[in-house]
């Protein structure tokens, strides 16, 4: 007994450890160890020493008395050795999900799967929302056979192989005790029901293949990448089981003009030399009107305005974002000669000779280069 581990430190939790505590350590280390899912040679060791401690520290007489003597109590009776029947990886999961040990119903309702579809909109849909129907492929319930897949006027059979349990239970006596793997049953394919004469609608399925319209409600303010999920409109369930979630998922185009970060809507505007330098008020479309900005004399190129509550509907909360516009002045590129006069005369009444300062800074890279 010297070297026997403490069923605390097997578990992973304290003396003063809950219930519910024990019990939640277990499940994890069984899922570890357990032979039917880890091949490593010492699983079934490691899964017998935790099934061990488990059984005693979840018995509140058990636990008592190793809290008291620990392995050295000569009536516990706990610590048999290879004897220790493991049930198979199905068992566990009994356990988990049955609640305290029972089998699961193969019978009982089944939710339907959930469903995703993609959706492409367009960018202005995104802004202001959009309603529109759509048709989705899904499994539904057979109206024929109202889901149990028989033929009307008869009804499934329970299974004689495995009594109406889904599972067939194999034993296997190895060196380290005896192990009971259960797995579906080969006569009925784990559904503990037999159906002699099937359905010719889902050919004993219980379930076919629809075409399901469904109206959607698209909110103002979504953006690429949102997801709706609409309740109940995924796969019809089983045996009369909920049906799955259909979720939604939006694709959103760009748009030629706009370009959206978030609630923001940014653009950009080209603006001539002579508004830029002397000012105007322009014309600006939003998304919903055109409105009018005032350019001050003297801006430059790259600046920014901003049109507030002029970008999208905040998806969650109240008000809107805004709207940016980039202003890009743009050189004019075909001059008349009057023009290109004007320009230079421009140009040296401010104190610029275009040509003499080109000459200048040729001058001066090419007395860099040569070291004239």
């Amino acid at each position: 007994m010297a070297d026997k581990r403490d069923f605390y430190d097997v578990l992973g939790v304290n003396k003063g450890a809950s219930a519910d505590e024990v019990k939640k350590a277990y499940r994890g280390l069984a899922r570890k160890y357990h032979p039917d899912v880890n091949k490593a040679a010492d699983a079934e060791e490691k899964f017998k020493e935790v099934k061990e401690a488990y059984d005693v520290l979840s018995d509140d007489q058990k636990r008592a008395r190793y809290d008291q003597f620990g392995h050295q109590d000569p009536n516990a009776g706990f610590g048999g050795g290879g004897g220790a029947d493991m049930g198979g990886f199905g068992d566990i999961f009994d356990m988990f999900f049955g609640g305290g040990g029972g089998r699961r119903d193969p019978n009982a309702p089944q939710r339907g799967n959930d469903l995703q579809y993609t959706m492409t909109i367009e960018f202005k849909e995104a802004v202001f929302g959009k309603e529109t129907d759509i048709n989705i492929p899904r499994t539904e319930s057979c109206d024929t056979c109202h889901g149990n897949g028989a033929k009307p006027g008869t009804k499934p059979e329970t299974c004689t192989v495995c009594r109406g349990s889904g599972q067939q239970e194999v034993a296997q006596n190895t060196p380290f005790g005896r192990i009971v793997n259960r797995r579906a049953c080969s006569a009925c394919g784990g559904r503990g029901k037999i159906i002699k004469e099937r359905c010719g609608t889902c050919a004993g399925a219980g379930q076919v293949k629809k075409q399901r319209k469904i109206n959607v409600k698209i909110p103002a303010g979504v953006d690429d990448g949102s997801q709706l999920r609409m309740s109940g409109e995924g796969e019809g369930g089983v045996r009369g089981g909920p049906a799955g979630d259909l979720y939604i998922v939006l694709r959103v185009k760009s748009h030629d003009f706009f370009e959206r970060e978030g609630d923001d809507i940014y653009c950009e505007i080209p603006l001539t030399f002579v508004q830029a330098a002397l000012g105007d008020e322009i014309e600006i479309p939003t998304l919903t009107e055109k409105v009018k900005l005032k350019i001050p004399a003297g801006t430059q190129t790259g600046t920014f305005f901003r049109l507030k509550g002029k970008g999208v509907p905040k998806l969650r909360g109240y008000g809107q974002g805004d709207q940016h516009v980039k202003v890009a002045i743009v050189t004019p590129t075909q001059l008349s000669d009057s023009q290109k006069e004007l320009l230079r005369e421009f140009g040296a009444t401010s104190g610029e000779s275009t040509h003499e300062q080109h000459q200048s800074i040729f001058e001066r890279m090419k007395k860099a280069i040569l070291g004239d």
